[in-house]
């Protein structure tokens, strides 16, 4: 495995750029109303004279249980203020953003005519990385503190494969991840096939969703990771065929090839040159593959199992 890892000498310049077999569409002529509510503009900056209002108007936003001062307490902690000013130097404005979100929705909606534009709210949650968007059909919360740039030093407990995508950049990326959820097909199998292809289908909505976003930013990759498993593809797919593990059912495998780490897990040396979820990467090319050998559509690509998809992609790594 070490002889198959070794070093590469040819430097591919276009590996970071977009995928010329991503599928363009056009929605010049599709209508879509985005509504953005800074939130946090309204919260961070109330006395208390207008909390009632503030209470009234975002009622999903305040338990009943929890009394005024406990509101009040938040918008004066120097922690959260801190949080609120830096996202809005970062965020001065949300034009950008704004026509990036328009050209979104544009998309889901060609793909997926009775999708609805939600309401946007912005907000400030006090770090928490877990909810970073959070979207419930008619709603869809935008939690700007976890997008103030990596190099923030609010980010400095973070773990670095983390906080790399703790920027604007990523934004619109994870607005499309989390609307894409509500699209796909839940995944009763537990191969690892299975799974490398079922997170190919999420990359594969943002190809059509994002078509002018980089892969690089869709898997949340640095240029020099992309550029990593892109030259290694063989040698991935070689490791993977030659330990048999696209039918095994080990669950370790998703912590070592699927789920979010700093680097992914073959037991060899060349471990920490890698980056992590090389099976997600890897079952992206798969369902590109599958889109392009067969006259199907994105509806029918989410309806096909994973099975079916690998056996007809006719899937080759790059040499």
């Amino acid at each position: 495995m070490n002889k198959i890892f070794g070093i590469i000498v040819i430097i591919f310049t276009i590996v970071s750029c977009k995928n010329d077999t991503k599928p363009f569409v056009d929605v010049s002529n599709i209508n879509v109303d985005v509504k953005i509510d800074r939130f946090e503009q309204q919260f961070y900056t109330e006395n208390g004279t207008n909390l009632d209002k503030l209470k009234n108007k975002y009622s999903y936003l305040f338990p009943a249980q929890n009394p005024d001062s406990i509101w009040l307490q938040k918008i004066n902690d120097s922690e959260e203020q801190i949080l609120y000013k830096k996202s809005q130097e970062v965020f001065k404005n949300f034009d950008d953003e704004e026509a990036q979100i328009e050209n979104l929705f544009k998309h889901i909606t060609y793909y997926h005519p009775t999708f609805k534009s939600p309401k946007i709210i912005t907000l400030i949650t006090n770090l928490d990385y877990n909810n970073k968007i959070m979207y419930a059909d008619s709603l869809l919360f935008i939690s700007l503190d976890m997008y103030l740039g990596k190099k923030d030093e609010v980010y400095k407990d973070f773990p670095e494969y983390l906080s790399k995508n703790y920027d604007k950049s990523q934004l619109i990326v994870d607005i499309a991840k989390a609307i894409s959820e509500r699209f796909l097909i839940s995944n009763r199998n537990r191969q690892f096939i299975d799974e490398m292809i079922n997170e190919g289908k999420k990359l594969y909505l943002l190809d059509s969703y994002l078509p002018d976003v980089s892969d690089a930013q869709k898997i949340g990759y640095s240029n020099d990771e992309i550029e990593w498993v892109t030259l290694n593809e063989t040698q991935i797919w070689t490791y993977f065929i030659e330990n048999n593990l696209l039918y095994s059912a080990d669950d370790q495998l998703n912590k070592r090839f699927i789920e979010n780490a700093p680097f992914s897990k073959f037991y060899i040396n060349i471990d920490k040159e890698s980056p992590g979820r090389v099976g997600v990467w890897l079952g992206w090319q798969i369902v590109r593959s599958y889109m392009n050998n067969n006259n199907v559509t994105l509806q029918q690509l989410l309806q096909t199992n994973a099975n079916e998809i690998f056996k007809k992609s006719k899937y080759k790594p790059k040499k």
